[in-house]
């Protein structure tokens, strides 16, 4: 199932949390989830874009999303979670709060490093605590390590099932959409490149705008 660009509806996989590894991750996404490209090349300046296709579905315990990508480059530097992930091949979710106007953004690089915050924006922010981290199940097809490869096609895909009590959402009723977009980025790789999947209206790459963010759909 695709959707279209700024709208997607995201199915219910029940089981999608308790998956132990990416084969499982994968098998349960490739038969029911919704899925999606990064199509947005927003800045004209940054020519650059990678494939990026993702998965997308939930369950009573929280949200899911697989990513596959190719291009060339690979980063890796960050190894200590809520370091500087962005600037190594990533892959980001942003959702926003549907209570109180702020947003939370998940950014996992290529080998599984996470960066996750609630914020009101870029600079005003609470980043997620050890524990809170942990609780958010990654994959990646990467071994931990540190990698820096340029100009070289690269395929590999990462993952992450995030649980709905890190983000204020009940399970048993969640509401019946959200708003969130989905980024893939690169700042320091060889070719740096700021993709994603609603697009964006400003004059320089900036994911930290939630007004741009588009609509998801929860199916029960």
């Amino acid at each position: 199932m695709e959707n279209k660009m700024d709208n997607i509806r995201i199915p219910r996989i029940e089981g999608l949390g308790n998956c132990k590894d990416l084969e499982e991750f994968r098998a349960a996404l490739d038969a029911a989830g919704v899925k999606g490209s990064l199509d947005c090349l927003n800045w004209p300046e940054w020519p650059e874009k990678p494939s990026c296709r993702f998965s997308l579905g939930w369950c009573r315990e929280g949200l899911g999303i697989l990513f596959d990508v190719e291009g060339r480059d690979l980063r890796a530097r960050a190894l200590e979670d809520n370091g500087s992930v962005w600037e190594d091949s990533c892959c980001e979710l942003f959702i926003a709060d549907p209570e109180d106007g702020t947003y939370y953004n998940f950014e996992l690089n290529c080998i599984g490093t996470l960066l996750a915050a609630k914020r009101k924006s870029r600079s005003e922010c609470r980043h997620l605590d050890p524990p809170s981290l942990n609780k958010v199940l990654r994959f990646s097809t990467l071994p931990r390590e540190e990698i820096e490869i340029a100009d070289e096609v690269m395929k590999w895909s990462n993952g992450m099932f995030i649980p709905f009590s890190l983000i204020g959402i009940d399970g048993s009723n969640p509401p019946e959409t959200l708003r969130l977009n989905i980024y893939k980025c690169g700042d320091k790789t060889a070719h740096p490149h700021f993709l994603s999947w609603a697009p964006i209206h400003t004059e320089k790459p900036d994911f930290h705008r939630p007004e741009f963010f588009g609509t998801a759909i929860i199916e029960r």
